[in-house]
C-alpha cells in the first residue's frame, strides 16, 4: 500500500513538473506588458506617485500591435527624462523604467522576427479602443448582407 501511494505521489509530481516550460519570446513579452500595465495602474493610484503619473502619457500595451515598438520607445523617453528628480528616484518609477526597457529590448532585439502583429492601429495604444478589423472573407459577407 505504501509503495502504491509513493508511486502515485511520484507520478503526480512529475506530471506537475512537466507542465512547466521555459518562457518564449512571445510569452515573456506578453507577461511583461501585463506587469507594466498593472504597475502603471498602481503608479496612477498611489498617493506618492500620483503626481509623477501626470506627466506620463496614457498607454495601453498590446504586443500584437505593430505600433507598440515606437510607442514604447516614446514612453521610455518620457520616463527616462521625467522633469521631476523626486519622481525619477521613486522605487515604482525606477521599476517601471526597468520593465519598459526590458520589454523594448525583448520586442526590438531578441524577438524581432518571432512576434506576429495582427494590427497596426496606433490609436489603440493611446486610447485603448480598437476598431474592428475585418478579413477579406468577413468584409465580403458584410457587403453581401447590405
Amino acid at each position: 500500500m505504501r509503495l502504491r501511494l509513493a508511486t502515485l505521489v511520484c507520478f503526480f509530481s512529475f506530471v506537475w513538473l512537466s507542465e512547466c516550460t521555459p518562457p518564449t519570446c512571445y510569452s515573456r513579452a506578453l507577461g511583461l506588458s501585463n506587469e507594466i500595465m498593472v504597475l502603471l495602474e498602481k503608479i496612477h493610484t498611489y498617493h506618492r506617485t500620483k503626481t509623477c503619473a501626470e506627466v506620463l502619457p496614457t498607454i495601453f500595451l498590446d504586443v500584437h500591435n505593430a505600433c507598440v515598438t515606437a510607442k514604447i520607445r516614446d514612453f521610455l523617453y518620457v520616463v527616462l527624462n521625467h522633469p521631476n528628480q523626486y519622481c525619477r528616484e521613486r522605487p515604482r518609477m525606477v521599476l517601471l523604467k526597468r520593465k519598459i526597457q526590458n520589454l523594448y529590448t525583448i520586442i526590438s532585439r531578441m524577438c524581432y522576427r518571432d512576434l506576429v502583429f495582427f494590427t497596426d492601429d496606433c490609436e489603440a495604444i493611446d486610447t485603448g479602443h480598437t476598431r474592428p478589423h475585418y478579413d477579406e472573407d468577413r468584409l465580403q459577407l458584410l457587403q453581401e448582407e447590405r
